[in-house]
């Protein structure tokens, strides 16, 4: 008996043509359209086409991604469903991988895929990443892995991926670390395993969380204005190894004493954040004034994270543990 897998179309490029009045990539593909093209897949597993949304990545929001949780929660409580597949727009798909990743917990797989091709482009790559990702949807060694994002053929965990550029097919890549594993002729092959796998254990999410960039020189008008508009949380992804430049500091200690938590994560692709500094704006300051550090979570993701533990608990301790429990024990 053949297993089942629950496709989930968002949207996205996988699902996009040219439009001739425009010269432009607009949602057009169908679902079954799309299915249609992964030549000989029934071979592999039973599909079952959801039609979620068609939205284009940008359009995409975190009430939109918790809407989208829920449905797959539901999905994958079916005794009938091996694994769930989303299809979704690159751009911000790796902020709704993490945050599936966060809030499902599941043995059954959960992949996460798109394309970065269009389907009236030559080399269109919807149906290669889309029969890589139900393989890994029926993957008896995929299971118990949280939520993976399957492009190019390989395989990444949600909680590490990002998109590193604008066009290439190998754009999602995990550089920290390296991807999970990879799918040759059709079969899933893993190399190594995430150690620590976290849970937010909540059905809201708080979506006023503003995400700021450092560069040399800034102050904190930015800051000051999230604080006067009513921002719950502020993300800062700061210089290195997380520090920032000295006219922000005053800006960062009002939002903390107005219990706004301060996540400081780093502009770097790729290490942590540590108090390591301790002049006017480093690491050590902000700790201090009690900024919470993000670990090596860029800051897309690290502003997905803070949503979620603000729907949970406004204390800012109880937002430092969720965020600081494999940084200081």
């Amino acid at each position: 008996m053949k297993k089942k897998v629950a496709v989930i179309f968002t949207g996205g490029t996988i699902s996009m043509k040219i439009d001739p009045r425009i010269d432009a990539a607009i949602p057009a593909l169908s679902s079954e359209e799309i299915l249609a093209m992964v030549t000989n897949i029934e071979k592999f597993a039973e599909i079952e086409i959801i039609n979620f949304a068609k939205l284009p990545g940008p359009h995409m929001t975190p009430n939109k991604m918790m809407e989208l949780a829920k449905l797959i929660k539901e999905t994958i409580r079916r005794d009938d469903i091996t694994g769930v597949v989303v299809t979704h727009g690159t751009d911000t798909l790796e902020e709704t991988a993490y945050l599936l990743d966060l809030t499902i917990k599941s043995e059954k797989p959960i992949i996460v895929v798109g394309a970065m091709r269009n389907g009236s482009e030559l080399g269109y790559d919807g149906p290669s990443n889309l029969s890589a990702s139900i393989c890994t949807a029926i993957s008896e060694k995929a299971k118990g892995r949280g939520v993976l994002v399957v492009m190019n053929n390989e395989v990444n965990a949600a909680s590490e991926v990002t998109k590193t550029n604008t066009l290439s097919l190998n754009t999602f890549k995990s550089p920290e670390f390296g991807p999970l594993g990879i799918v040759d002729n059709d079969e899933v092959i893993f190399y190594r395993d995430i150690i620590n796998h976290e849970h937010i254990e909540t059905d809201s999410i708080e979506p006023k969380v503003a995400l700021i960039k450092c560069a040399a020189g800034m102050d904190d008008d930015i800051i000051n204005f999230c604080i006067e508009t009513g921002y719950k949380g502020i993300v800062i992804e700061a210089l290195g190894r997380g520090n920032v430049p000295p006219d922000m500091v005053k800006g960062i200690k009002k939002a903390i004493e107005n219990d706004i938590p301060v996540v400081i994560v780093s502009r770097c692709p790729t290490g942590r954040v540590l108090d390591t500094y301790g002049y006017p704006g480093a690491g050590r300051t902000l700790r201090q004034l009690g900024a919470i550090f993000g670990n090596n979570l860029p800051g897309q993701k690290a502003r997905i994270k803070l949503m979620l533990a603000l729907s949970i608990t406004k204390n800012m301790n109880k937002i430092k543990e969720i965020f600081e429990k494999d940084i200081y024990k």
